[in-house]
């Protein structure tokens, strides 16, 4: 538990990276890993992960991200593409799935799927798109937790225009928007503003309220 923490201490938004260093495919798995078998509402999980890792298309989507070099100098950047809507196939998909693994269906879990169907596809598609999206944010907690435990750089990046990150990826035609982008790599030696500074965060007694 205290390497974790430790893990934690050392990682933060890497403003630079080496483009000479290239992670190694074992450590890409293992986040790719702890982000699939993250929560999700109801185990829908409404969204889905893109390993980027050629440099051309990087490269066209820098000037849409703010021109973040990170995005070209990583080693991976995955894209973290979200269901534009919930659908009845979407989640029968997800049903039929468990079923399928674990061998059986019960009344109960079968009451749950009619319960969702009868409310999300019946929602308007922004609001289901939201809600899909906030699973998608559980998904990169864990893989910046599992890349500082596996001594992976990383950066999560809100700051791009995402239409256009989604016309570059053909996210529309499979029915995805992308939410998040997380560049993966190791910090330059040299030219990073932010590495040597000290990670500044709010107090426990400011932070955190026990409600006993």
């Amino acid at each position: 538990m205290s390497d974790l923490l430790q893990d934690l201490q050392w990682r933060y938004a890497t403003k630079k990276f080496d483009p000479s260093k290239a992670v190694a495919q074992e450590k890409v798995d293992f986040i790719l890993e702890a982000i699939r078998l993250s929560a999700s509402s109801s185990g829908l999980q409404p969204y889905e992960v893109f390993v980027v890792t050629n440099k051309d298309i990087r490269a066209k989507i820098v000037p849409h991200a703010w021109g973040q070099q990170q995005i070209v100098d990583a080693s991976h950047v995955l894209v973290f593409a979200v269901w534009d809507n919930y659908t009845a196939e979407r989640i029968n998909n997800m049903f039929d799935l468990v079923n399928e693994e674990r061998g059986f269906s019960n009344q109960g879990w079968e009451d749950y799927r009619n319960m969702l169907l009868n409310t999300y596809p019946q929602r308007d598609a922004e609001t289901n798109f939201e809600h899909a999206a906030r699973q998608a944010y559980i998904g990169l907690g864990s893989a910046l937790i599992a890349a500082a435990d596996a001594k992976v750089d990383s950066t999560p990046m809100e700051g791009f225009v995402p239409k256009e990150v989604d016309e570059i990826l053909g996210l529309k035609e499979k029915g995805l928007r992308s939410v998040v982008i997380l560049p993966l790599g190791y910090r330059a030696e040299e030219g990073d503003w932010l590495v040597n500074l000290k990670k500044v965060r709010r107090s426990e007694e400011d932070f955190i309220t026990n409600v006993a």
